[in-house]
């Protein structure tokens, strides 16, 4: 009798725990926690996005969700080793953060670290999972760096697959038009 009781205590535990106990993440908290700047920053109020994740930084230095976020407020002012260091805390503290391998890569390509970028890009390919075109576009860029056009081109019409019409305008300009003679 008493096995049983333990038994059905122990299923309620089990049960109330698995449904209404909160599974949030640590960045899912800090996304509805900084909801304010987040959308500042997709509203394109990039000062005003800026203040707040500098102020979020320093009253949660353990978030990586702010750190991200700043990092991509340097990265769209065109701040880029400031977004790289941003971006390289938010990755320390949360190295699932897709974004930022992306913003990272884009501040690397932007201050001419072509290998960093496309080690970034590839990175956040992998993370995206077919989720997001820009990741397989500025990988190809990179590509096109080191002359990779095959792979470039597939990279592109990945993208391109995925719906994005940036990756469709690149491959319409050398050197990916072939020259048909006639």
């Amino acid at each position: 009798m008493e096995v049983v009781a333990l038994g059905l205590l122990f299923t309620c535990y089990l049960t109330i725990r698995y449904f209404l106990v909160d599974h949030d993440t640590a960045a899912d908290k800090d996304r509805k926690r900084f909801r304010t700047g987040i959308e500042l920053v997709n509203d394109r109020k990039i000062d005003e996005a800026h203040r707040f994740f500098d102020e979020a930084v320093r009253q949660h230095p353990k978030s990586a969700i702010a750190y991200a976020y700043r990092g991509k407020c340097q990265l769209i002012q065109e701040n880029y080793f400031s977004a790289i260091y941003d971006l390289t805390q938010a990755l320390n503290l949360d190295n699932t953060l897709a974004n930022c391998y992306l913003d990272r890569g884009i501040a690397y390509y932007y201050t001419s670290e072509y290998q960093l970028a496309f080690r970034e890009f590839d990175k956040a390919v992998w993370h995206f999972r077919d989720e997001k075109p820009d990741a397989y576009r500025w990988r190809a860029l990179a590509r096109i760096q080191f002359r990779q056009l095959p792979q470039a081109e597939n990279d592109l019409r990945r993208a391109v697959a995925l719906g994005d019409e940036n990756s469709f305008n690149i491959l319409r300009q050398p050197p990916f038009t072939r020259s048909v003679k006639v």
